[in-house]
């Protein structure tokens, strides 16, 4: 939390968020509902009551809905949900980030699993940051939860996950897009990483939004780890 906290003080505030969260895998690109206080999504299960009685009530974002919708080709067929909220993978952050809920906040599904298809999406979504919206995605360096033996907060990491961690690192460092695009076949870690895809794909949504793509990657969170997953995090130009 004060990782987080600490990283949304270092930005500007921003005018609206746009999240990509590893908990939608919808295609057509899917939008949360826009209206103000939509209630969250609780897609969790087996933890304490009051997780579900916690909120997270952001005021209307049909501006921002408007504006995604306006940068993408007619032929995403982009859908708005009516009704569906922000699930944990982005309420949760966001809460820690910016606990006021004073922001404009819409979550976009991922349509895909194709690295080169999330970039040019990206892509699409960069004219978005001229206008101060925040683009977020939400998952984690490393999550192969089914093959953790150690469940504490502190647990030393399986090599799987620290190996993936380093080449993910080095290959950020270097702006090795392309190699980070490979990590079915080449990262050393799979598929244990990453026996599902879905915690890794949002990294190529920011990476498109870049509006320098040469610009040297910020890793604002290093080599760390929570429950031997690695929570290795960066940020743009």
């Amino acid at each position: 939390m004060a990782q987080l906290k600490a990283w949304s003080a270092n930005l500007p505030k921003p005018k609206a968020i746009l999240i990509v969260s590893a908990h939608w895998e919808a295609a057509p690109v899917m939008l949360s509902a826009s209206a103000a206080h939509t209630p969250l999504v609780y897609d969790f299960g087996g933890f304490a009551p009051h997780y579900y009685q916690m909120k997270y009530e952001t005021p209307d974002a049909s501006e921002l809905s408007n504006l995604v919708t306006s940068v993408l080709p007619d032929s995403l067929n982009v859908h708005e949900h009516q009704s569906r909220g922000l699930d944990h993978g982005a309420w949760v952050p966001l809460k820690i980030m910016y606990p006021d809920a004073d922001i404009p906040v819409l979550q976009m599904s991922i349509p895909t699993h194709d690295p080169g298809t999330l970039m040019e999406l990206g892509r699409r979504l960069q004219p978005l940051r001229e206008q101060g919206v925040l683009i977020i995605g939400s998952g984690f360096m490393t999550h192969g939860l089914p093959f953790l033996k150690e469940w504490t907060l502190d647990a030393t990491p399986p090599g799987w996950s620290s190996d993936f961690d380093a080449w993910a690192g080095e290959a950020i460092s270097n702006n090795d897009i392309d190699e980070l695009a490979s990590y079915a076949n080449k990262a050393p870690g799979m598929p244990y990483a990453h026996p599902t895809v879905e915690h890794f794909s949002p990294i190529f949504v920011t990476l498109g939004a870049a509006t320098d793509a040469e610009a040297p990657i910020e890793q604002v969170i290093g080599s760390e780890y929570f429950m031997g997953l690695s929570k290795r995090s960066f940020q743009v130009a």
